[in-house]
């Protein structure tokens, strides 16, 4: 692992960078697999890259729904792609109680949109010392984060990030409102863009998360254009046999040419 992980350096470098990975962990072979080819891609467009991967996944509309397969297999899992790969990796924890146990395998705690208001998360994970990534609420402002980020700045920990995944749009549908990208920026913080959780349809009669896919390049080009320090994408070499979220996920073989196509962008606005 790499204890001493800065995001505010990664967000200061001359390109975006990525959060990247399968939605949850479900064996050591496909983490590795996947692992590997986003490094590789990474390290050719000089993308600071974070391995992402849940290790259990808690918030499930279904009680059959895949939640796992086993916390302490699947941070085991998340420390050897760490230390085969040398990136950093992030996770989500759920209650206060994770986040001491989780921060001993990964770099960065990340909490859930639904969980950001929650005080004892925020503070349980800003104590382990860890980059604590925070996914906005699909139910709140922009605006409103910054009390999120003052929770664990009181707590003793200035390395935070924020993260948009999109606002709630009726029942059934989000929506990112790009104006919040600039917002959170100005609390200091680096701020990502989650393009595949911002393209979910949740609340499905089947119990069964949907999403729009064909929309990622669409979201991560205006990402990319009002200045997101990082984005978010998950990624597997075949969504339609993913465990978790394979309806909004990128197929991984599509993600070296989107990442092309988003280094050009942001070198062209760099120059504004």
């Amino acid at each position: 692992m790499i204890p001493s992980l800065d995001l505010l350096k990664y967000a200061g470098s001359d390109n975006f960078f990525l959060m990247a990975g399968p939605c949850a962990i479900e064996s050591e072979k496909m983490a590795l697999e996947i692992a590997e080819k986003v490094v590789a891609i990474s390290d050719k467009l000089k993308i600071p890259y974070i391995f992402k991967g849940s290790y259990r996944k808690a918030n499930r509309s279904r009680i059959d729904s895949f939640s796992g397969i086993g916390d302490e297999k699947a941070l085991k899992i998340l420390r050897k792609v760490s230390e085969t790969f040398d990136v950093p990796t992030v996770t989500d924890i759920h209650s206060a109680q994770e986040a001491s146990m989780a921060a001993e395998y990964v770099d960065v705690l990340q909490i859930p949109a639904f969980l950001c208001r929650q005080t004892d998360l925020l503070v349980a994970a800003a104590e382990t010392g860890k980059v604590v990534n925070i996914k906005k609420g699909q139910f709140l402002s922009a605006g409103a984060m910054k009390f999120a980020v003052q929770k664990v700045i009181d707590s003793g920990n200035n390395n935070i990030v924020l993260t948009e995944r999109g606002t709630t749009f009726g029942y059934q549908d989000l929506v990112v409102d790009y104006r919040g990208i600039p917002e959170m920026r100005a609390f200091n913080v680096p701020v990502v863009l989650d393009i595949t959780h911002s393209l979910q349809q949740p609340n499905q009669t089947s119990g069964v998360t949907g999403g729009k896919p064909a929309l990622i390049e669409t979201v991560a080009r205006a990402g990319i254009a009002v200045g997101a320090d990082g984005i978010f994408i998950e990624t597997h070499p075949d969504p339609s046999v993913a465990k978790s979220d394979g309806a909004n996920m990128l197929k991984l073989d599509l993600l070296e040419g989107l990442l092309e196509r988003l280094v050009a962008i942001r070198q062209t606005i760099s120059q504004f």
